[in-house]
């Protein structure tokens, strides 16, 4: 399968927007996750319709199975890294995140469908703030700029819970490194920041809260 990373990136409105204006165009795409091979359904509409991007690969591939029972795939698109924490972790809640509605669906629907009635597709604001996680994956919309961005990350990272861990994967060129140090100041002595590994091109960084 072709990455879809070789690609033009979409516009931003393909899947940054609450309600696409694109037309649904639902397909079934066939993808590994984390050494399982699944049937998955994608759209027009979402981030990387065409399968599993490279990024998210390569976040899948890099890290430990998620600990604790809440955790959060912040910005799911159509939920393959949802679904291989819910996999990995069937004691847990997933919580799938994202402002795209047919992203939503999508990650329902493909939760159903492999039976993982742990996984909850919300809206940002559905969410309630109160909630702390024990694990966090994303593979983050660096796209949507970068003050967007640290917004997005200052408002999801301190809902860690004590000693919890997200793992990020950054492509090199897009900023990887000065995202890893602008995490390091911003987010303070309660957080560690490190670089866990590169692989094709992609930082995966690790964002401990300490205990």
């Amino acid at each position: 399968m072709a990455s879809p990373d070789d690609r033009p990136a979409p516009a931003p409105e393909h899947y940054f927007s609450a309600d696409p204006s694109t037309p649904e165009a639902r397909r079934t795409v066939t993808v590994r996750l984390r050494g399982r091979e699944v049937a998955l359904q994608t759209s027009s509409g979402v981030f990387s319709p065409r399968g599993l991007d490279r990024g998210t690969s390569v976040l899948l591939e890099n890290v430990p199975d998620p600990a604790g029972r809440e955790l959060l795939d912040l910005g799911c698109g159509w939920g393959p890294v949802a679904l291989a924490m819910a996999a990995a972790a069937p004691g847990a809640r997933v919580t799938a995140v994202d402002v795209n509605e047919r992203s939503l669906a999508l990650t329902r629907d493909n939760a159903a469908a492999l039976g993982l009635g742990t996984v909850e597709a919300l809206r940002p604001e559905d969410v309630d703030p109160q909630r702390r996680f024990g694990t966090i994956w994303s593979n983050p919309p660096i796209r949507i700029g970068k003050d967007a961005l640290h917004e997005l990350l200052l408002l999801w990272l301190p809902r860690l819970a004590p000693g919890g861990t997200a793992w990020l994967v950054v492509q090199k060129n897009l900023g990887a490194d000065s995202l890893q140090k602008w995490l390091s100041g911003a987010l303070g002595d309660g957080f560690a920041v490190a670089r866990a590994t590169t692989d094709k091109g992609f930082r995966v960084l690790r964002v401990e809260r300490l205990p």
